[in-house]
C-alpha cells in the first residue's frame, strides 16, 4: 500500500491561490490634520521662547554668580584671624565689583560712605538688611584698620548681610 493519498486537484489549486496576510500599511507620526501641526508647532516656539529667555537672564546674572562664589571663598576663610581680616578687607571690593557688573561705571564708581550706603539700601530688593549691615558697608570701604577688631559673629554677619544683598538686588533703575 501506497502511504501518501493522491493528490486532489481541488485542494491543489486552492493551495496555489492561497497567499500571505497582506499587513496595513505603517502609521505615519505626522499630525493627520494641520491643527495638530499647527499646536506643535505653538508648543515648539514657546519652548523655544522660554529657553532663550532662560539662557539670556542666565548670563545676565553671571556676574552674580561669580561673586556669591567668591563670597563662599571668603566665608570659609573666617576662622582665623588673618582669614578674617582678608575676609573683611576684600568683602567692600567684592560688593563694589557687583554693583559695577550690574550698574554703569558713571553710577556707582565715585560713591563712597553714606552714598554708597544709600545706593546699597535703594537697590536692595527683598533683601532685609539692617540699618548695622548698611553702616559697615559705608565705613568699611576706606577704613580697613577699623576692621581689624571686628571679631568673628560681627564678620559672619556682615557676610550675611553682603550675599543677601548680591543675591536679591534690584537691577532695574
Amino acid at each position: 500500500m501506497d502511504p501518501t493519498p493522491a493528490p486532489d486537484p481541488m485542494l491543489d489549486a486552492t493551495l496555489r491561490q492561497m497567499a500571505d496576510i497582506a499587513l496595513p500599511p505603517h502609521v505615519s507620526m505626522m499630525p493627520a490634520t494641520w491643527g495638530w501641526a499647527a499646536l506643535i508647532t505653538a508648543v515648539a516656539l514657546v519652548l523655544a521662547a522660554l529657553l532663550w529667555r532662560w539662557l539670556r537672564r542666565r548670563a545676565r546674572n553671571r556676574y552674580r554668580r561669580e561673586a556669591l562664589a567668591e563670597l563662599s571663598y571668603l566665608e570659609k576663610a573666617i576662622d582665623t584671624p588673618a582669614g578674617r581680616r582678608h575676609a573683611l578687607q576684600s568683602l567692600p571690593a567684592l560688593l563694589k565689583r557687583t554693583a559695577l557688573a550690574a550698574w554703569q561705571r558713571e553710577t556707582v564708581a565715585s560713591l563712597s560712605g553714606e552714598g554708597w550706603s544709600d545706593f546699597l539700601r535703594a537697590h536692595a530688593g527683598t533683601a532685609g538688611l539692617d540699618d548695622e549691615a548698611y553702616r559697615f558697608f559705608a565705613e568699611s570701604e576706606y577704613r580697613p584698620s577699623a576692621l581689624a577688631s571686628k571679631d568673628e559673629a560681627t564678620t559672619r554677619r556682615s557676610l550675611a548681610a553682603a550675599r543677601q544683598w548680591i543675591e536679591a538686588h534690584d537691577v532695574r533703575p
